[in-house]
């Protein structure tokens, strides 16, 4: 497995970091992926980074290799009037979704540039980020067509299981709703 340097960032750190988030946001999602239309727009995601790292307990992980920036992941704390689980299109029992804010992280991103993709790298980044987080569990959203399922399947062998499906914004797409423990026994 091949590794980079992994640097941690608490909300305060975003003015610094926030460039090459967005830089490798426009990378991956638009010119590798192709994924277009208001809710990919660069100005739209900014707009949700701004909401997440506003929120107690927002944390982000950037790798480095040779000074360059290959890839982030970051996510928040969910409260406990997250609307979160409000967008279930199943809804799910209130033992899965009552939140403390202590009991659930949100992965919000995790995202890697395509010279270091087949690295491992998403798995260093993203274990990375786990080992300073103190909640119970972490959850996040998955577009179960992207890379024909492969994506939802790569959560899947990291420990993740789907609960249900959810829609978060009226131009997003419908997303597995993926939950596993912040730290795999």
């Amino acid at each position: 497995m091949s590794t980079v340097d992994v640097r941690h960032y608490v909300a305060a750190d975003l003015p610094e970091i926030r460039q090459y988030i967005l830089d490798i946001h426009v990378e991956v999602r638009q010119c590798d992926f192709g994924l277009t239309g208001p809710f990919y727009d660069v100005e739209r995601f900014d707009e949700r980074l701004t909401m997440y790292a506003s929120r107690p307990g927002w944390t982000a992980v950037l790798g480095w290799e040779d000074g360059e920036p290959v890839g982030f992941c970051f996510g928040t704390t969910l409260a406990p009037d997250t609307k979160w689980w409000n967008n279930m299109l199943t809804p799910l029992p209130d033992e899965i979704t009552a939140e403390t804010g202590r009991r659930t992280v949100a992965l919000n991103e995790i995202v890697v540039r395509k010279p270091w993709r087949g690295r491992s790298i998403a798995w260093q980044l993203h274990e990375a980020w786990l080992t300073h987080r103190h909640e119970g569990r972490v959850t996040l959203l998955v577009n179960p067509a992207n890379g024909d399922g492969a994506v939802q399947a790569v959560y899947e062998a990291w420990g993740y299981r789907q609960i249900g499906q959810q829609q978060p914004f009226p131009d997003s797409p419908v997303f597995s709703v993926m939950l596993r423990p912040v730290k795999l026994t």
